[in-house]
């Protein structure tokens, strides 16, 4: 047995592609915090009840599950660092009654890789607001997820937008009850027409054809007036429809948009509009997010919230690359005379590198050297 092998679906970050990732991530969190959005730390683990919410299978398949030792309680590695934030905002911050911004940066594990291209150990970054019922917060949520992927270098964006309160409004109309609506709500997520028209073949009109219209309502905004001719009058539709047509309205015309009424790809607990952003080389979302009003209930506090996460490993290949010859080599022989300078230098942010060796430039990631001069020291090319 070869023990320097991972697991599959498991990859280690290399030196270069490391300071990628870490760049791109202090880059995400530093835009987060000029919006207004304050950095929280969950726990890798935590107690299983805690982070899946009852009902929530999609998660649940998601998260790898461990006895606690201590307390003999189920613990759960986390595969999803939202609800971690909502119980933050529920419970640690409850005294807080306004608008809370929260964001985060930190792995989660997943017990199988959401695509063949998918990592089971996403680096998630993301940003959720709380306390906001209305549009605005979820175009404030758009607008800094699109601006975090261009600042990321993704160009030629198209967002999707799609609302599940409009599938949960006709399920409760319908009468499915909670293990058809989980298993309608999967058959949508993967977009199967047969496996909806099997699941509907009994229900009663017009929400038999409300189901089976779904999957194709999707396009332009045009396609909403569409939806309005085909799906029932019910609350839950007519407020769905009117805000997808304020998203349409109020993102700026470069915005490539669509809508989608079957993009419930998301997590089950979402509970009102969904997005996701697309790129050209990419197979699948690269960014997702949406409304998911009181999760927060099970700790203690009902919240409206909204927010939106990635996977920055997904985003390796197009980070931009930093030159690897940045630092300052420092003989051996040097280093007690040097100690004073090479604190200097590293105070300054200057990367000085020790070489035992005699080795290179390109071993040691250095182009310059640092040598006595007179009675102190100068930086010179490495020859």
């Amino acid at each position: 047995m070869r023990n320097w092998l991972l697991p599959e679906y498991i990859a280690d970050i290399l030196p270069a592609r490391a300071r990628q990732v870490e760049s791109a991530k202090a880059t995400m969190l530093e835009g987060f915090r000029v919006a207004g959005y304050e950095l929280v730390l969950p726990p890798m683990i935590e107690y299983i009840d805690s982070l899946i919410s009852a009902g929530d299978a999609t998660l649940e398949m998601k998260t790898f599950k461990l006895d606690d030792q201590l307390s003999g309680r189920q613990l759960g590695l986390r595969a999803d660092i939202t609800p971690q934030v909502a119980r933050i905002d529920a419970h640690l911050l409850g005294a807080r009654t306004g608008v809370t911004r929260l964001c985060y940066a930190g792995s989660v594990v997943h017990t199988r890789p959401a695509g063949l291209m998918s990592s089971r150990e996403p680096l998630q970054v993301g940003a959720e607001l709380y306390g906001h019922a209305g549009i605005e917060a979820d175009l404030e949520i758009i607008e800094l997820m699109l601006k975090s992927l261009r600042d990321a270098g993704v160009g030629a964006l198209r967002l999707d937008v799609g609302h599940i309160a409009i599938f949960r409004g006709i399920a409760n109309a319908a009468g499915l009850g909670d293990e058809r609506t989980r298993e309608l709500f999967s058959l949508l997520q993967n977009k199967d027409a047969a496996g909806i028209a099997e699941l509907v073949a009994g229900v009663a009109e017009p929400y038999k054809s409300a189901f089976l219209a779904l999957p194709e309502l999707y396009g332009p905004v045009g396609v909403l007036e569409e939806a309005r001719r085909r799906l029932p009058s019910l609350p839950e539709v007519e407020l769905g429809l009117t805000q997808l047509l304020a998203i349409a309205r109020a993102l700026p015309p470069e915005v490539a948009l669509s809508f989608d009424l079957a993009e419930l790809r998301g997590d089950f607990y979402h509970t009102g509009l969904m997005f996701a952003a697309y790129a050209p080389g990419w197979s699948d979302a690269i960014a997702r997010g949406g409304r998911y009003d009181n999760v927060g209930r099970r700790f203690g506090r009902a919240r409206p919230a909204t927010g939106f996460s990635l996977d920055l490993r997904d985003l390796i290949r197009i980070l931009p690359e930093r030159d690897p010859s940045q630092g300052i080599r420092v003989q051996a022989r040097l280093l007690p005379a040097a100690r004073a300078e090479i604190d200097r230098l590293r105070a300054s942010g200057e990367m000085v590198v020790i070489d035992y060796l005699g080795e290179s430039s390109a071993a040691l990631n250095c182009n310059r050297d640092l040598i006595p001069a007179g009675d102190g020291w100068q930086i010179a090319p490495f020859n």
